[in-house]
Order: structure tokens, then sequence, then C-alpha cells
């Protein structure tokens, strides 16, 4: 049984300057592989993997076969940052990594191949994982364990003299290098699959004069605003001024106050029974006004922490595909508002107030509906464009 109280909370550091060189040093790597990993399953190309893209080690444990592929000619590596199964993220990577899980490739495929005597299936070569375990697991479909990473690792970090490391600081050791190189913690919660600032906060530690040196590039907004330091304008593409106009609606005409929005159904505004009992953010009558912008960015946040605090995969993919719907119209109306000129102004209100209601970004409303088409729409537009670009002029341009 455990001690009473538990075991003490450590927190998770970068690795020290010293531990980091040996840590990536090239004779201590082919040691690694050497002498805890003989059979080559995968322990020093997990290891790289993990310090070179800030993964989590279950990430990287967990890739698929197909985890990585070229996108006009830039190597991209697929993962899951849901935690419930959606190998649906994609990060560049550096061509070295890309070349490392490549020869992986080629030898998981060569073990499926001696052991059942032909190449997988497509079908078959879809479901395999990149590092698979070796026990009862003959289509390669579960992948090694992480008792079995963390045991090679605990024992080739011992032999090094390092002290005590964990592999999860690999993951703020790329934090705190991206910060220290001028990029926002906007761009590192993106690129680590952080849900908010605040939590990317936790995987950067800089000392004072670090600090200095990044202030200017991380707090671009001023403390007038509502979330200080946040990129107002992030970097989704806003719909055109024509666009966003054809979708605006005047809420000077008659409209009722609902949870996050306005109800213009004219039975209800008039006083009468509403005939859906009151499932607005259901109703095509609903729409959303800029004033409600971070009432809905609270409520995108909220969603997502209880999908990652979910009891098991199921539970949380059930969240995801819920709230989805809402996700697209929030998003929506960030790209209706930057395409007024009013997302700056919507973003700097946080609570209604009485003078809220003579703003042009009160009176300034969409149907959420009309907001989750045109955010696909648009969407959907970038993608055939980028798949133009590349089957013509990507090839060039690169």
């Amino acid at each position: 049984m455990p001690a009473g109280g538990g075991a003490p909370l450590r927190a998770r550091r970068p690795f020290p300057d010293e531990a980091a060189r040996a840590l990536a040093d090239g004779a201590n790597l082919q040691r690694l592989a050497d002498t805890y990993d003989p059979s080559d399953h995968g322990l020093r190309d997990i290891w790289e993997a993990i310090v070179t893209t800030g993964r989590r080690t279950s990430e990287v444990l967990k890739l698929r076969w197909e985890c990585i592929g070229r996108y006009g000619g830039l190597p991209m590596f697929w993962h899951d940052q849901t935690k419930v199964g959606n190998y649906d993220a994609a990060i560049r990577i550096p061509e070295s990594l890309y070349e490392l899980l490549a020869e992986r490739q080629r030898k998981t495929l060569e073990k499926f191949t001696a052991r059942h005597g032909h190449a997988p299936s497509p079908q078959q070569r879809a479901a395999m994982v990149l590092f698979p375990r070796t026990t009862r697991n003959s289509q390669m479909t579960t992948s090694l364990s992480y008792t079995w990473f963390i045991r090679g690792f605990r024992l080739w970090v011992d032999e090094l003299d390092l002290g005590r490391l964990v592999p999860h600081q690999a993951r703020h050791t790329l934090a705190t290098n991206l910060l220290r190189h001028g990029a926002t913690l906007t761009h590192i919660r993106r690129y680590l699959g952080q849900v908010s600032d605040r939590m990317a906060e936790h995987y950067v530690h800089l000392t004072s004069s670090d600090l200095d040196n990044v202030l200017q590039h991380v707090w671009v907004a001023g403390p007038g605003t509502a979330q200080p330091g946040e990129l107002l304008a992030g970097d989704a593409t806003p719909l055109t001024r024509e666009q966003a106009q054809a979708l605006a609606i005047d809420l000077s005409r008659r409209s009722t106050p609902a949870e996050g929005g306005f109800c213009t159904f004219q039975p209800v505004v008039d006083g009468g029974a509403c005939p859906w009992n009151l499932d607005c953010h259901n109703c095509d009558k609903f729409v959303m006004s800029g004033a409600d912008l971070l009432y809905w960015r609270r409520k995108r946040e909220q969603w997502r922490l209880l999908a990652e605090g979910a009891p098991d995969d199921a539970t949380a993919d059930y969240l995801h595909h819920y709230f989805e719907p809402t996700a697209r119209a929030i998003d929506g109306l960030e790209k209706a508002l930057a395409g007024l000129g009013l997302l700056d102004d919507a973003l700097a209100l946080d609570l209604r107030k009485p003078q809220d209601y003579f703003h042009r970004v009160w009176s300034t409303a969409f149907r959420a509906a009309d907001l989750a088409e045109a955010a696909e729409a648009q969407d959907a537009q970038g993608d055939e464009f980028a798949a133009e670009f590349y089957a013509t002029d990507g090839e060039a341009q690169t």
C-alpha cells in the first residue's frame, strides 16, 4: 500500500543545458539503442521524436504506421492531440526526423512481412502502429507500452549520471526555447496542442533576463483589453466585408435577450410562449452578437476541459462531437467580426453593461446557423485553393 498522504508533487522543469547536451549526444543515443534496445524495437527513435517535436510520450508511442507524409514538399507528422484516438493533427518536422521515421516504417513493414509471408494490405497498413509490441500482436495494431519505454530510458539516464530526469521535461524544454526565440504563447499553445494560453504557461520557465527580452513579443495587447497578451486577430482568415455585411442582422429591430445571444422570433418578442421549450442554442431564430464573443469563448474552453477530463475515450469523443456545431459558429462569429473591423472591440467587452447596448458591437448580430455555414464554406475554399496550389504551382514555388 502507498504511504499515507501520497507522493509530493515535483515541478517538471526544462533539462539543464548539460543534461540536454548529453541526452542529444550522438554517441549516447547510439548507446541507448545498442545497450537497452538490442532487438531494435525503436527506443532511440521514440526518444528522438519526443525531443524534436515536444509531443507527449504516449502520443509518440501510439503513432500509426502512416504518421508521416509530404504535403507541398514539406515533411509533416500526424498524431493524436485529443487523447481520444483522432489522428488528425499535423505539425512540420525537420527532414532528419522524417528520414528517421521513414526508416522505422520500413523496419516495421519488414517485420510484418517476415511474420506473415506477405506485405500488409492497405486496410492492415492503416491499422498498424509504428512501434508495435512483440507479443500477442500478430497484426501489429498494439503499440509498445510506456512501462517498456521508461524502463530503458531510466537505466540510460542512470548510466549517464544525470540525476533524476523524466521524458516529459523535453516538452518543457522545447516550449521554453520557442519562447526565448520570439514565439508567442499562442504559437506555443497551438504547437504543443494545449487548449489555452494558461496551460501553455505551465510549460514555460524563464529567468528574469529572458523575460525582459521577450515580453515585447509575448504581450502584444494592452492592459485595457479583456485578455492581455492575446493576439486579437489570431491567424483565422476573416470574412470579407461584403460577406460579413450579408450575414449581419440589425438588432435595433425587435428582439429579446437570451443566454449567450438574442431571440428574434416575433411571438416570443411580443411576450408569447416559446414553441421550442427555450432550446435557444439549437434554434434558427437565435442570433449571436459581438457582445457575446467572450461568453462563447469561455464556453468553448469549458467544453474542451470537460473532454480532457472525461473518464473514458468514448465520453470525450462524444463531448467533442456534441460541441462541434457550436464551435463552428464561434469561429464564424470571430471571422465575421474581423471582416467588419469589430473584433478588437468585441474582445474588449467582458460583461454586458448598459452603455454597451448603444455600441455597434452589440447592435450587429448574426444567425448561429449562418455563421457555422460561412466558416465551413471558407475553410472548404481554403482547402480547394491549397490543393490547386500544390497541384500546379506548389513544386515551382517550393
